[in-house]
């Protein structure tokens, strides 16, 4: 099964890193070419992002809320302990854990360290269901918690963000990381690049579902809208990196920087949730669908945010474009220990065919899943 887990990725999934370092460098290439794009970009805005740069955050977020199940929120009832374990993990233990990370690992840099924060904040709601289902873990819990993470994100996402970066950092003595920010501005970025897309996802769903049928709408409309999400998302860096390439060609060291404590947070995250939820004695499907919602993040919101409050020529930008660009590689390694485990750990687990995937190999869609 090892062998076979990146071929079963369609392929703009597979090489999403190497679409995300090409778009950076179109952006850095088109800086270099035309110095006057930044200004041109910020003629008209939205909410003091540039019009062009919205569109582009808006549309990489829709079609990622427009596969989500929101009929599964149903489901929850009667499984309270463990889906609140995972709301646990997501928005106390997650945050908490970025925040520490960041703190420790980049003292000197605080753009970097507060985009990494929103970067902690921003709970998964995409790519876990392909990790998920790469590592054999529970496609219904997975369905759940991405429908809880999507509608918790619109109420906890500003709260949290202000307090961890207004808040938490005078208890210990440090300077607030956003001094001059109100829970406003986050709450704005948040209504805008998240409840628009959480809106327009729920609707197309609800009205298509209906009228068409939930097989017809996963199989044959989101194959076709998903893919566009990574449309919506490399157009959006080729934009911000035409503004911000001389800091890429200047200080290549802080991309590495960056990347340390994000690579840190996916293998400690997920360790943590991996481990507590099996000693609490949960099967394999489920410890595997909550550990991958817990470690992968919504990297989307994160850029969409720190553009709309700090610029897309920003440090903080450019911390959560790390963010996508870690997030792959790490997590598909993740999905390698999850079958390690599984044959180490969970040999007398036995599954129930209808929530879980069973031991044998899973026949996957090769149709490309959302970003």
């Amino acid at each position: 099964m090892s062998a076979s887990v990146i071929r079963q990725l369609s392929w703009l999934d597979r090489f999403l890193p190497i679409w995300i370092f090409l778009a950076m460098a179109l952006g850095v290439l088109l800086g270099r070419l035309f110095p006057a794009i930044g200004p041109a970009l910020d003629r008209a805005t939205v909410a003091d992002v540039s019009l062009p740069i919205a569109i582009g955050l808006i549309w990489m977020m829709y079609p990622v809320l427009a596969k989500v199940r929101y009929e599964a929120l149903g489901e929850f009832v009667g499984h309270g302990r463990l889906f609140g374990v995972s709301l646990l993990f997501n928005w106390v233990i997650g945050p908490v854990l970025m925040f520490t990370l960041a703190w420790l690992l980049l003292p000197d840099l605080p753009q970097y360290r507060t985009g990494l924060i929103l970067v902690g904040l921003a709970r998964c709601i995409a790519m876990v269901l392909v990790w998920n289902m790469l590592a054999r873990g529970s496609n219904e819990v997975a369905a759940i918690l991405v429908a809880l993470n999507s509608v918790f994100q619109i109420f906890m996402y500003s709260a949290l963000g202000y307090l961890f970066l207004a808040v938490v950092p005078r208890w210990f003595g440090g300077e607030s990381m956003a001094v001059q920010i109100s829970i406003w501005q986050i709450a704005k970025s948040v209504l805008i690049f998240l409840g628009i897309p959480v809106a327009a996802g729920f609707l197309t769903r609800a009205i298509l579902v209906r009228r068409r049928g939930a097989d017809w709408y996963d199989h044959v409309f989101m194959a076709k809208l998903g893919p566009t999400a990574l449309i919506g998302l490399l157009y959006t860096i080729v934009l911000m990196f035409s503004m911000q390439g001389d800091n890429i060609i200047e200080l290549p060291l802080d991309v590495l920087r960056i990347a340390l404590p994000l690579l840190a947070y996916f293998i400690v995250m997920w360790g943590i949730a991996f481990s507590i939820t099996r000693a609490m004695g949960f099967r394999y499907h489920d410890v595997t669908a909550i550990a991958f919602t817990a470690a992968g993040n919504n990297f989307e919101l994160a850029i969409a945010v720190a553009v709309g409050i700090f610029g897309m020529a920003s440090g903080e930008a450019l911390a959560a474009v790390v963010g996508a660009l870690i997030e792959v590689p790490a997590l598909i390694g993740l999905v390698y220990v999850a079958l390690w485990a599984q044959r180490k750990f969970f040999s007398a687990d036995h599954y129930d065919e209808e929530t879980a995937v069973p031991n044998c190999a899973m026949p996957i869609s090769k149709a490309p899943p959302t970003v």
